[in-house]
């Protein structure tokens, strides 16, 4: 017969303090570790929410990004009339043709300068893209020198609030509106007349088209016959696998931050795991003796000490996903490094992330926990019961 489950919780219970701070501290590890899937989540999240996966963008060969990219006035027109590309309720194609820059900003807290998007559109951008809407105030005039700011980019840097005025292009900009774009990166992004834009900044060329698809399953056939007309020097990428390339550097770094991190912080729990279920040991030498001379084999002694350790280990992974579901309140600005411009995101959880990080602690528990619970299951009966 094996030893009951309640008897690895009693003995928990009985060491509170000792399994508090025990658990504190892998609670900490896990912490970070969620903190940083979390991170990564809400940065892919972000961005790949700001594509549909009906729509398809044209960028030039090579190109990385829009601000890298440009696309001839020629070669738009040819592009404009290909079957695939949907058709809108008024009858026109559902295909914009987009100017896209960086201009440097001031935030309104600090002080400090940093990069934003600014997006020249058409009534076809707004067709594309259904998750924004206008929240405040009203659309830009055409031919007008009026711009609507992303809710983000209003909140936080100076001259993008509704009514205030942004200077660039050697012109003045008044923001007439103010639009939500949800989780998007488009809320980090300000929007004004396509030509207008073109004007001030002296662009003779379109940074990137953005089109619907007819029928979806046409796009590998489109991809093919575009990317290889000499007429043409444009890449086709699906909008959602475009925002999800702009994405992969920085998800990388910190994925490699946080296992680092991880990693070093990890080693100390164990530690304070391994040396926690030691003193366990060691204070109930006479109680495993007396378990060992009831009849209870060394299999049940070992797996009744694992059993503790690994829920020492998973009350630390749920510490550590408590703390770590208020970084969700949270909203962060980083520098997108395709575009080098300024981005907005929070942190997200997920069940994924849910379960990697209880599993997690899970492991950090079992393996602070597996050469103490072989020193209990070895101990002689003569000599445990002897023990004072």
């Amino acid at each position: 017969m094996g030893i009951p489950y309640s008897y690895s919780f009693r003995n928990l219970w009985t060491r509170r303090l000792t399994t508090v701070l025990t658990a504190s501290g892998m609670g900490l590890v896990v912490f970070v570790f969620a903190a940083t899937l979390m991170l990564t989540e809400g940065l892919q999240k972000t961005l790949v929410q700001t594509g549909s996966p009906d729509n398809v963008v044209l960028l030039r060969k090579s190109a990385n990004s829009e601000v890298q990219s440009g696309v001839e006035r020629d070669q738009a027109s040819l592009l404009e009339s290909q079957p695939e590309i949907a058709i809108g309720p008024g009858g026109t194609p559902l295909l914009a043709k987009e100017l896209v820059v960086l201009i440097n900003l001031k935030k309104r807290v600090g002080d400090k300068p940093a990069n934003v998007i600014i997006r020249g559109i058409t009534p076809e951008s707004l067709e594309l893209r259904p998750a924004v809407r206008l929240k405040e105030g009203r659309m830009p005039r055409p031919g007008s020198a009026e711009v609507i700011a992303g809710e983000s980019v209003s909140r936080r840097f100076k001259g993008c609030g509704m009514g205030e005025t942004l200077r660039f292009g050697m012109r003045d900009w008044r923001v007439v509106g103010v639009f939500d774009a949800g989780a998007t990166g488009f809320s980090s992004e300000i929007w004004g007349d396509r030509d207008q834009m073109m004007q001030a900044f002296r662009r003779p060329v379109y940074s990137s088209i953005i089109f619907r698809l007819r029928d979806t399953t046409a796009f590998d056939a489109f991809k093919a016959r575009v990317e290889s007309d000499p007429r043409l020097t444009v890449e086709a990428k699906r909008e959602t696998q475009y925002y999800l390339d702009q994405s992969e550097a920085m998800a990388k770094f910190l994925r490699i931050l946080g296992l680092v991190l991880t990693v070093v912080f990890s080693i100390g729990a164990v530690i304070g795991a391994t040396i926690t279920m030691y003193a366990a040991v060691a204070n109930r030498v006479t109680e495993i003796g007396t378990l060992r001379a009831l009849g209870f084999q060394r299999k049940s002694i070992l797996s009744a000490f694992i059993v503790e350790a690994l829920l020492l280990g998973l009350c630390g992974g749920i510490l550590g996903l408590f703390a770590a579901s208020f970084m969700q309140l949270i909203t962060i600005s980083t520098m997108n490094w395709a575009s080098f411009s300024e981005l907005a995101f929070s942190f997200t959880l997920n069940v994924s992330i849910v379960w990697k990080s209880l599993l997690f602690s899970a492991v950090m528990g079992l393996v602070g926990g597996v050469l103490p619970a072989f020193r209990a299951s070895r101990l002689k009966i003569v000599e445990a019961l002897r023990a004072t």
